[in-house]
């Protein structure tokens, strides 16, 4: 095709986008795609400014100039985009140093920690270290060394016996007061004795029985709960 050629189909096309304006009237907007947009915003911006105002164009040169913009406002904050959202994580030789001192060291703070790490060399920041025991699921100092009720009756199961009354009624109509005792570690139930009057000293010798059976078996639950030659509390009534 000649450059003669092209000049008249250039012509031909001008004059066919004036036809379709008037037709179409100032009120009807041309709606390209992303493609289009794209298309035009690439070729068109190549041209130096001045000669894009004076194209005859559906739209106005200036929209042009801001699709250009825009495509390549997406395209760097696509390749801008960090893989991952958020601060980054702490490295692992600061996460090692900052594990063993806790450790090592049960009743200190991450303050205290984020101290030593200075004195190592060692460039954190307090939050990171606090950041670091979080996510390791380590309390704070005063928890840590600090020993629960939960955590000592789990300790201590093995050893730990609870006592108390039953309140039955006998055929008769009279009450009786049986004194119990279970064993945390194998759910077993010892009856001491019953009595219709309670009293300190009857408690008292029941549990002593109790505590000689204990020691001379050397373990819970081994021995039956009588033993010739233990004084077996009585009713009193």
């Amino acid at each position: 095709m000649s450059d003669r050629d092209k000049d008249v189909e250039i012509l031909a096309l001008r004059h066919q986008i004036m036809v379709l304006e008037r037709q179409l009237g100032a009120d009807v907007r041309v709606r390209f795609t992303s493609e289009n947009r794209f298309f035009l915003a690439t070729l068109l911006t190549s041209l130096p400014r001045a000669v894009l105002r004076r194209l005859r164009l559906v739209v106005r040169p200036d929209t042009i100039l801001r699709w250009h913009r825009e495509i390549v406002k997406q395209r760097h904050a696509r390749t801008c985009r960090p893989k991952r959202r958020g601060r980054l994580p702490a490295v692992r030789s600061i996460r090692a140093p900052v594990l063993r001192l806790v450790r090592e060291n049960p009743a200190w703070g991450y303050r205290r920690v984020h101290g030593e790490l200075i004195t190592l060399g060692l460039k954190v920041a307090p939050s990171t270290v606090w950041e670091i025991l979080q996510q390791e699921g380590i309390d704070p100092a005063p928890e840590r060394g600090s020993t629960t009720w939960a955590d000592f009756l789990r300790s201590q199961a093995d050893a730990l016996l609870a006592c108390d009354f039953i309140e039955t009624v006998t055929l008769t109509g009279q009450r009786q007061y049986i004194l119990t005792v279970i064993e945390h570690a194998i759910r077993r139930i010892r009856v001491l004795g019953t009595t219709a009057h309670p009293t300190a000293a009857w408690v008292t010798q029941a549990i002593r029985n109790l505590v000689m059976d204990l020691e001379d078996a050397g373990m819970l639950g081994t021995v039956p709960d009588s033993r010739p030659g233990r004084q077996v509390p009585r009713s009193h009534g």
